[in-house]
């Protein structure tokens, strides 16, 4: 457990469930009331979880994500950095970094836009993500494809090779459409 968390009323956070197993969670993080993390997950820094915000076991969650109201992921998912998931989203696979996504089951609609604005991120970064998803969602691409594509010519930015190392290391399969 990190420091200055601040937990709401009737938040749960289960402990690891073996021998040398265990929860963690990072620092500055916001748990609102009835948020639930379940057994062996990983919440990282300056996260958001909204009113039962809710994580099933073995969920990793990165730095600034925020989980909607309602929300509940999926055991073995991941939530990326600065992502977010709207209020009642159901999540079955990963939700890539700097997206929004929201439904049941969830889809990615944007990239965090206003999220990643508020963190001063620059245009450059904020027009490369917004064109590496272009190319995400575009349905003569399959995920192999676009990444592949988006590798050679797709913009070059710190975070668009984030966004790519985290698609190919995904075991769950994406939410993108």
């Amino acid at each position: 457990m990190g420091d200055e968390n601040n937990f709401r009323e009737f938040v749960t956070v289960n402990r690891g469930t073996g021998p040398g197993e265990k929860t963690v969670i990072g620092n500055r993080n916001h748990f609102l009331a009835y948020a639930h993390v379940a057994h062996n997950c990983i919440v990282g820094n300056d996260c958001i979880f909204s009113n039962n915000g809710t994580l099933a076991g073995h969920v990793t969650v990165g730095d600034f994500a925020v989980i909607g109201g309602l929300s509940a992921v999926h055991q073995f998912c991941r939530i990326g950095r600065h992502a977010m998931l709207g209020g009642c989203t159901k999540v079955v696979q990963d939700v890539p970094p700097y997206m929004i996504a929201d439904g049941n089951p969830a889809v990615v609609r944007s990239v965090n836009l206003t999220g990643l604005q508020r963190k001063g991120f620059s245009e450059e970064a904020i027009r490369g993500l917004k064109d590496a998803l272009k190319v995400l969602l575009n349905p003569k691409y399959n995920l192999s494809q676009a990444r592949g594509y988006l590798a050679e010519k797709g913009p070059k930015t710190a975070e668009v090779a984030e966004l790519l190392e985290f698609l190919g290391a995904s075991e769950r399969g994406v939410v993108l459409r």
